[in-house]
């Protein structure tokens, strides 16, 4: 018998104790909300027959275990870019702080690598679905009844049965309406002398024009209530939970295979994992109560806790892992349904902010805080909004459904997701993991971050100070970005804290990936899985502005920061210039004009009315009630 044998734990599985209801078992949501790529070759439809041999692969690849970009690129047989853009993503969402590749630079990121542990349980997540939207208790059955066979695939599924029928109502009274309008002009054509093959070809000339004209309005429809799904009814925390614990508890043996070790001598059949490749689990799950302070996911297990740090933990048979694994998971959704059930049937006690989701838009203007789970600013509508370090200092938060609203979050902050908001300015302070904007309408965002996604958004302007290039995915239309354009006292304080840096700004290099997300659970039309992305415009620089922040606080402590940490390209720098000049000899000359002082009252009236007009043509009328409350 091997030494190695010697310290395997063959006895019988203990009995797992009741897991404790204040200590549950939790998905990390960040792997699942900002770890996944739409790179249709990483969507592996069977993940353990196709990660095996890659795995294989990776580990004779690997150095230290370690796994750098290019051999990524070759195992997966994707272009350098796209392995860059694996390693860039799974550092934004490691869970160990003291990962290299986490505190690597960006010079360095390529030779550094990922440890092939991390980097395999990241595959394996990308064949993640996400959670349909909860329109009503019966989607489920709508769903079994509602076939997804026309050009509309993946669209028309995204309604409620009321949006359905007000579809169908809206485009039969369409119908009607358009109808009796035709009925109209052939009446007025009735007294005409032309011959009868000239008024029937007019009027099925006509009867086309409506055919047109309804088609027209049934799409403007399905366009709108889509979007507008999208936006009001994304899924609560809660069910989000929910429906990832239920995905690892499915792959559960799957996942742990992966990092399990064979038995010397005993053949594939007998995995064991140690205790260091247990912890690598805390990439998917986590322990601890709300509130606290996340404890390595070894501690809480019966096998692995009090260790001696002096001696190797004893390897545990896959298989008793993966039973108490699967009991936690358990007991984990028992106690989520029994929260949903909660709200659903009657008021709840429960103080749980995790589920403030689940009833978004029912209360405007809401902030609601989380221990552990993020801060969500949901509801916010014409109005300005304000957060400082203190509030939100090492924080991650999410704004949802806001609209036509100034919003500042003046902090240091882990992860941002700006969700469904239309006509609203947001800035955030400094984001050192990653900030995602998704299905967002006319929205500008100012933020100094560590990556950026964007998904799905119209009309957007992204004025951008970012460490790596941005991703472009699903479906996008006319989006901007530009150089970051203003500063606060603390914020070269904040991206110091969550380690930014201001000499690199990739702000004009975006990538731009598929316009179909494989990780959603809509089903597509056929052959749009390739397409691309639309990617983004540069602003002209001519159309760039600076961005003042009002200081609210004056009287507080200061910090360093006196201008923009970012430094503008020299196009942007020459524009300013010079419309700062013609700024001074538009002045010079409306002082040196000699007017009669009636003229002069009239110019002013004139000048203000059109300043007025384009703030709020621009949206900028926003900033000026901010300045008025200061």
């Amino acid at each position: 018998m091997t030494e190695e044998q010697v310290l395997i734990d063959q006895s019988p599985p203990p009995s797992a104790p009741e897991p404790n209801p204040n200590s549950l078992i939790h998905p990390r949501r960040v792997s699942f909300e900002h770890g996944l790529l739409p790179i249709q070759k990483l969507a592996f439809t069977d993940p353990i027959q196709t990660l095996a041999p890659i795995k294989q692969k990776l580990a004779d690849a690997a150095s230290n275990n370690r796994v750098g970009s290019a051999a990524i690129a070759e195992a997966l047989q994707i272009s350098g870019d796209h392995a860059r853009l694996v390693l860039e993503t799974l550092g934004s969402v490691l869970h160990s702080e003291g990962d290299p590749l986490v505190r690597a630079k960006p010079e360095e990121v390529d030779s550094v690598g990922a440890d092939l542990r991390d980097l395999v349980l990241f595959l394996y997540v990308q064949s993640y679905k996400k959670l349909m939207p909860r329109t009503r208790k019966d989607s489920a059955a709508v769903a079994d009844v509602w076939p997804s066979t026309s050009a509309f695939d993946g669209y028309l599924s995204a309604l409620s049965p009321i949006q359905a029928k007000f579809l169908s109502f809206y485009v039969h009274q369409s119908h009607i309406q358009c109808g009796s309008s035709i009925n109209r002009i052939r009446g007025s054509f009735s007294f005409l002398s032309t011959p009868v093959c000239s008024r029937v070809g007019l009027l099925r000339l006509l009867e086309y024009i409506h055919l047109v004209i309804v088609f027209y309005i049934f799409l403007l429809i399905i366009l709108q209530l889509v979007r507008s799904n999208s936006r009001r009814f994304m899924p609560s925390q809660a069910d989000d939970e929910a429906h990832q614990l239920s995905y690892l508890q499915k792959h559960l043996g799957n996942i742990i295979s992966l990092l399990g070790e064979p038995v010397e001598g005993e053949g594939e059949e007998s995995l064991v994992i140690s205790m260091e490749a247990f912890e690598h689990l805390g990439f998917l799950v986590q322990f601890g109560d709300k509130g606290s302070d996340i404890s390595p996911l070894s501690q809480a297990t019966p096998f692995f806790a009090n260790s001696d740090p002096d001696m190797p933990a004893v390897p545990v048979p896959v298989s008793q892992v993966h039973d108490w694994l699967l009991q936690n998971i358990a007991s984990a959704l028992e106690s989520i349904t029994e929260r949903i059930s909660g709200k659903e049937n009657g008021p709840s006690n429960t103080s749980d902010q995790d589920d403030a989701m689940s009833d978004a838009c029912a209360t405007p203007n809401k902030v609601a805080p989380s221990g552990r789970g993020p801060c969500l600013i949901e509801g916010v509508s014409k109005t300005s909004l304000v957060k400082q370090a203190s509030d939100l200092r090492g924080r991650s938060v999410k704004v949802v459904n806001c609209h036509d609203s100034v919003i500042y979050l003046l902090a240091p902050l882990r992860y941002a997701t700006v969700h469904g908001c239309s006509d609203t300015t947001i800035v955030l302070g400094a984001v050192g993991k990653a900030l995602r904007a998704e299905h967002c309408e006319r929205v500008h965002v100012i933020a100094a971050a560590k990556r950026v996604c964007i998904a799905n958004c119209r009309e957007c302007v992204f004025f951008l100070g970012v460490n790596q290039r941005p991703l472009i995915v699903g479906d996008n239309h006319k989006l901007q970005v530009a150089p970051y354009n203003t500063y606060y006292s603390h914020l070269r304080e904040h991206m110091s804290e969550v380690g930014l840096e201001s000499t690199i700004n990739k702000w004009d290099k975006p990538l731009a990936l598929g316009a179909v997300d494989p990780h959603d659970s809509l089903s597509h039309p056929a052959g749009v899985s390739d397409a691309q992305a639309e990617s983004a415009a540069c602003v002209d620089p001519d159309q760039f502005f600076n961005f003042l922040i009002p200081n609210w606080f004056s009287g507080e402590d200061t910090g360093s920061t006196k201008d923009n940490p970012f430094p503008l390209p020299d196009t942007y720098m020459a524009a300013q210039q010079r419309n700062l000049k013609n700024l001074d000899e538009t002045r010079r000359s409306l002082r040196e004009t000699p007017l009669e002082e009636n003229r002069k009252k009239e110019l002013s009236s004139a000048l203000h009315v059109y300043f007025k007009d384009w703030l709020y043509a621009s949206g900028n009328i926003r900033q000026l009630y901010c300045l008025q409350g200061d």
